[in-house]
């Protein structure tokens, strides 16, 4: 199969941009994500679905607290994707000038925010390079005033450089997916299982 061939619907398969923040053991992180759905059609009971890559060093921070919060960004936020998709949380306290408050997970909830979601862990699918997370919607605002940002619209709107980075860290990092994504531990998810794996983002 060429990809070519597939790449306009994969494109849109992308969420709107959010930032995923946690907290573990009195260290705090954030990091771009761009794969979130929504899972569950119980609307007193929502649950969504979040990949994080194994090497991010938000995966071991919500391995270890079982929780992580949903930020939706808007327009005026775009900056997060250099200062928490282009640099790593092991080198730098990236929340260390944002305007955060803690949520009752212990997670960092951005000021700001077209809204954002509060979740805690119920099951996890290890997907080789990264770990699928479902979780339970336990907290969460949406305001009727601000829209969030698509991750193509982003793309489109952030200076050339932040682009060119960003296209290089993903090449790399697609790299070791391709390496790593048929190594998938099929074991039953236990909380005490899921692996925080290295520290990268």
């Amino acid at each position: 199969m060429e990809y070519r061939e597939i790449a306009p619907i994969m494109g849109r398969l992308w969420s709107p941009l959010a930032a995923v923040t946690s907290a573990w053991q009195g260290k705090i992180n954030a990091q771009i994500a761009v794969a979130i759905t929504a899972a569950s059609i119980v609307p007193d009971r929502p649950r969504v679905l979040v990949q994080i890559y194994k090497g991010n060093y938000s995966h071991r921070l919500i391995c270890g607290s079982q929780a992580f919060g949903l930020n939706f960004l808007c327009r005026h936020q775009l900056h997060f994707i250099r200062d928490f998709g282009l640099v790593s949380g092991v080198d730098r306290e990236k929340l260390e000038e944002v305007d955060y408050s803690l949520g009752e997970t212990g997670v960092p909830i951005l000021a700001g925010c077209m809204g954002f979601l509060e979740c805690r862990l119920v099951n996890a699918m290890d997907g080789g390079d990264m770990t699928c997370f479902l979780a339970d919607v336990v907290a969460g605002f949406a305001s009727p005033d601000l829209a969030p940002v698509t991750w193509r619209e982003a793309r489109s709107l952030i200076p050339k450089e932040w682009n060119e980075a960003w296209n290089e860290k993903i090449s790399g990092e697609v790299e070791i997916s391709r390496s790593r994504m048929s190594d998938i531990d099929y074991t039953a998810w236990t909380p005490q299982a899921v692996n925080p794996g290295a520290e990268g983002d």
